[in-house]
């Protein structure tokens, strides 16, 4: 599982944007790049597009990052190893995990099909505790050797 600074490094992808694909203030882009909250759900707010799927979708389908990386915002939530705390202060600065704070919920990141736009950005982070919900997930990774 994904620390929250390793999350935060593959799905900006070396921008400093709102989104990885850009600001996209209008929230017209998402459905290029992410399964969003769009116009056929009929809930506000939403992406002014229509990504093709009421829920979730299969991945891989939309527009890669920088880094080569599909779905890193949209979809379903990623659960995060860190351990939820309000804030940054404190945490590690070598890119691990927080293992500090309250366990019983961890960071989730990325936003979901269901989440409204300003949800659906790099930087916006949020907690869940443990159980099966519809929109939440985690992302399979692997440390590289160098």
């Amino acid at each position: 599982m994904l620390s929250e600074a390793e999350w935060e490094y593959v799905t900006r992808a070396g921008t400093t944007t709102y989104r990885y694909w850009g600001d996209d203030k209008t929230n017209t882009e998402g459905c290029k790049y992410a399964n969003v909250r769009d116009n056929p759900t009929g809930w506000s707010p939403s992406f002014d597009c229509d990504d093709g799927y009421r829920f979730t979708s299969p991945s891989g389908q939309r527009l890669a990052n920088s880094f080569g990386l599909y779905d890193t915002l949209g979809g379903v939530w990623e659960w995060i190893e860190d351990c939820w705390k309000e804030s940054y202060v404190g945490a590690p600065q070598d890119g691990t995990s927080r293992k500090d704070g309250n366990c019983a919920d961890h960071v989730i990141r990325g936003g979901s099909w269901s989440s409204p736009p300003a949800h659906i950005r790099s930087a916006f982070r949020q907690y869940s505790e443990a159980g099966r919900w519809d929109r939440i997930g985690f992302r399979v990774a692997r440390t590289l050797s160098r």
